[in-house]
């Protein structure tokens, strides 16, 4: 049985109202994403920014109008993405954390020979780093020093966090090459990074970093291998 002219155009009518709405609930949710990735995008933007300033001039010294004027953005769209400066300064090495263990871990993977010259291979690659005209030291040790008076603040946390992340994953690869108390000769190996970072930063001296690479090879050299500590137990 047929509907009735006038039930067919309502039928005709709803349908092409379910089918705008349809259009209308894509187009909002495609245009939600687009915000999503302009805000994801403008963040990023901003961090890069605050990255170059906080790097080169340490944090005290950059204000955060000069992070706007750096990120191309007004202080209103600075400080919706940051509540504040702190915020922006955690963001910062927490952007940095990750690319860096990336990094050291790689100069150890492509390293040739053993796990002493893998360790070395680290500080070589650093000495390299510190002779180029921008290099201004490890940026976790420099924020943590500018902030030595509030342990609680959350970038101290995250270099904090930095640091003993590297010592993780260096004791993972020593005890994975047999080496009897991996993790106390991981601390060892990042005392020896650390006083690299800041002799070579204090003496303008990138050699800080080989003579530095030189004892960690023989510590490695001359640290017992799990082996050796069964046997004499």
């Amino acid at each position: 049985m047929q509907k009735p002219p006038n039930a067919r155009v309502q039928d005709k009518r709803a349908q092409e109202k379910r089918a705008h709405d349809a259009r209308g609930q894509d187009r909002r949710a495609q245009d939600g994403r687009a915000q999503d990735i302009r805000a994801k995008d403008t963040r990023a933007n901003i961090v890069q920014a605050a990255s170059k300033l906080f790097y080169g001039e340490g944090i005290g010294r950059v204000s955060m109008d000069a992070v706007a004027e750096k990120a191309g953005v007004t202080k209103r769209t600075l400080y919706y993405h940051f509540d504040s400066k702190d915020d922006l300064v955690a963001a910062y090495l927490d952007a940095r954390d990750q690319p860096n263990l990336t990094q050291m871990a790689g100069w150890f993977a492509a390293a040739e020979g053993g796990v002493d010259e893998k360790v070395a291979a680290i500080f070589t690659a650093l000495a390299k780093s510190a002779r180029h005209p921008k290099w201004k030291g490890c940026g976790f040790l420099r924020t943590t020093a500018e902030l030595a008076a509030l342990p609680g603040h959350p970038a101290v946390k995250i270099g904090a966090r930095h640091k003993a992340a590297f010592a993780t994953w260096l004791a993972g690869e020593l005890e994975g090459a047999g080496f009897a108390s991996p993790s106390a000769l991981a601390r060892q190996i990042l005392l020896l990074l650390d006083g690299a970072f800041s002799a070579s930063l204090v003496h303008r001296d990138a050699s800080w970093f080989e003579e530095a690479g030189a004892a960690a090879r023989a510590l490695v050299r001359a640290h017992p291998r799990q082996e050796s500590a069964s046997a004499v137990s």
